[in-house]
């Protein structure tokens, strides 16, 4: 029996959970109402949810630490079934003290809560196959054109294929999909497609361009030894046509010069530095004629090439492109965004070094004019560049860069734009993302909606698809922005009124920039917390094993953060030249992870390294 002072501390540990149990209780009164239409199983998920807030309203840490002191659950895995977590410590309790404890009807138990989620899951993403988190890939243009690489990539685990509706159009969507479905039939193997509906663009504008010039230039070794020649496609400026592989260069002439090419000819050129050069003829084709080059070489519009013959034909390039300058940005600099679309240009120096004109660049987010206000602060390209508004019309908001501190970074356009200390009455939704959607709901069992924020975005969506007649198709959720995290447990909720599947993507790339990245981990954890308190999946998304997806060799950190996925039901890879290679390693990571831990409860299997300590034991003795 426990002693008089133990008993006494038991006892207040009992007043205090029920104390918790009943301000978890009157959230979920408080908001009863709202909840009485949900359909079945999600009514069950929102109580839960709600019962979850109510404990998180406060700080439990000392609560928790005297409940191990006393060798009893410390709560600390409450999400599935947190009202059942709660009357059963009680009922341990009341065991104990011998004080007696009313108990309270639960909607979710112990085997249900987590039975809900990984039923939600299956209806959502498809079978897991008995390896945990589910692997979403998004798909590269290319997967339009190359069936083979769809097909590896299902072989090799892909659950998920990921189009994402902001690049290509509905000829190519539908040309992945047409290559998917024909790899299931190959492999007998079931993948589900989502596509991510592109939302409000909130980007820089184009840059102006200056000098039109294209650089050629053999390949060196270490000491500067040309080691092959720069081979360069010539073709006809009124037909051209496509070099073969191996070849990147394109140079556009007149068809009559292109006629006069011979194998072994030599065209001479002077450069855009003076430096005489030539071109040798390597290979005439029907369509154009191979050249080489040996030494690096500047053409401008302005640059002749003459080939000899009994006459001498001249032409010019057709085709020189465009230079487009960057914006170099550092600490101290001023960059204005404009709201009209012109086109972006450095800062203007006089002879001194002096600032004439700061430089600018268009922001495509009309709201930002009107609704950001001066001290917010303005992250842009991913968060390399970060700076605070100093003065705002609406035509123009004036921003002091205060990143990167030291060195200098490049802003280019179609870059990403993040406000995270500025409201704008925007809409999730946009007029491109509904003529988007008669595709969409054509071909994907799954619709993404980006930059979700409120509660009326969820609404706007589920209305759509209602319009659409798609009362089956599967939701996800994309939370990217300070608001709509803060924003969270209502947009849970309000999707938890709707029968269709749900799932929520932490999409940490401009979560990361719009909250801080510092607080990235922290909140990222939040969200799968309230995720499973409403039995809704998660896809743990952006930068999951980058660097081996695009040069096939994973930095130490990236395959720690990949483990950190079997914390949620699905993990999204980006495109990559090494993909099909990613998704193997990811897919074997979650194997051995899934192994140690079911959602953030760690499991314990066998270890090796155990029984290889007791048999070096044995073998002591």
């Amino acid at each position: 029996m426990p002693s008089n002072i133990a008993v006494e501390e038991l006892k207040s540990i009992q007043a205090q959970l029920i104390e918790l149990r009943r301000t978890s209780l009157a959230l979920e009164s408080r908001f009863m109402a709202e909840c009485d239409h949900f359909p079945t199983p999600q009514y069950n998920s929102a109580r839960n949810l709600l019962h979850y807030l109510g404990v998180r309203q406060q700080d439990i840490r000392p609560l928790q630490k005297r409940l191990r002191q006393q060798g009893l659950s410390s709560l600390s895995a409450i999400e599935p079934c947190t009202l059942s977590n709660l009357n059963a410590l009680l009922r341990c309790l009341e065991h104990l003290t011998g004080e007696p404890v009313e108990d309270q009807p639960t909607p979710i138990d112990f085997l249900s809560g987590p039975a809900v989620l990984s039923q939600n899951a299956e209806r959502l993403l498809g079978s897991d196959h008995g390896q945990g988190a589910r692997i979403m890939v998004t798909m590269p243009t290319t997967a339009a054109d190359d069936p083979a690489m769809v097909k590896a990539l299902l072989a090799a685990g892909m659950n998920v294929m990921r189009i994402n509706c902001a690049h290509d159009d509905s000829q190519r969507w539908r040309a992945m999909v047409k290559n998917l479905r024909q790899a299931e039939q190959d492999l007998n193997k079931r993948c589900k497609v989502q596509m991510d509906l592109a939302g409000p663009k909130l980007r820089t504008g184009k840059l102006a361009t200056t000098n039109q010039v294209l650089k050629l230039k053999p390949k060196r070794d270490d000491f500067g030894h040309v080691t092959s020649p720069a081979l360069i496609w010539l073709t006809s400026s009124e037909a051209p046509c496509d070099p073969g592989k191996g070849i990147s260069k394109v140079l556009q002439v007149t068809p009559t010069f292109l006629q006069q090419c011979r194998n072994s000819d030599v065209i001479n050129f002077t450069d855009a530095r003076d430096r005489r050069r030539h071109f040798k003829v390597i290979q005439v084709l029907d369509t154009g004629c191979v050249l080489s080059l040996k030494h690096t070489a500047y053409l401008t519009p302005e640059t002749r090439l003459v080939l000899s013959r009994p006459t001498k034909t001249e032409t010019r390039v057709a085709n020189i492109p465009e230079c487009t300058p960057t914006i170099d940005l550092v600490k101290g600099d001023i960059l204005i965004l404009t709201r009209h679309p012109i086109p972006g240009e450095p800062a203007q120096y006089d002879s001194e070094g002096e600032v004439m004109a700061p430089a600018h660049i268009h922001c495509t987010l009309p709201e930002a004019f009107y609704h950001a206000k001066p001290n917010d602060r303005v992250w842009l390209d991913d968060g390399h560049i970060g700076g605070v508004i100093e003065r705002i019309s609406t035509e123009a908001i004036h921003l002091s860069i205060t990143h990167p501190a030291a060195t200098s970074r490049k802003l280019r356009a179609e870059k990403g734009i993040n406000f995270p200390d500025s409201v704008f009455p925007i809409t999730a939704l946009t007029s491109k993302d509904k003529l988007d959607l008669s595709t969409v709901v054509e071909l994907a069992d799954i619709v993404a909606l980006s930059f979700v924020n409120k509660v009326s975005d969820v609404d706007s969506l589920h209305r759509e698809l209602t319009a659409h007649k798609r009362e089956d198709m599967s939701v996800v959720l994309k939370i990217e922005s300070r608001q709509a995290f803060e924003n969270l447990p209502r947009i849970l909720l309000a999707a938890l009124r709707y029968p269709r599947p749900v799932g929520v993507m932490v999409a940490r790339g401009d979560l990361a920039v719009e909250i801080g990245f510092e607080r990235l981990s922290e909140v990222q954890q939040e969200i799968l917390w309230l995720c499973e308190a409403a039995h809704i999946p998660v896809i743990w998304a952006t930068q999951i094993l980058e660097s081996m997806a695009k040069t096939g060799l994973p930095s130490r950190a990236e395959v720690s953060d990949a483990a950190m996925s079997v914390f949620a039901e699905c993990a999204m890879l980006n495109k990559g030249a090494y993909i099909v290679e990613t998704v193997q390693m990811l897919q074997n990571i979650i194997l051995r992870m899934d192994a140690h831990y079911l959602k953030r409860q760690t499991t314990l299997r066998r270890l090796a390294v155990a029984s290889v300590f007791q048999k070096q034991n044995e073998a002591n003795i």
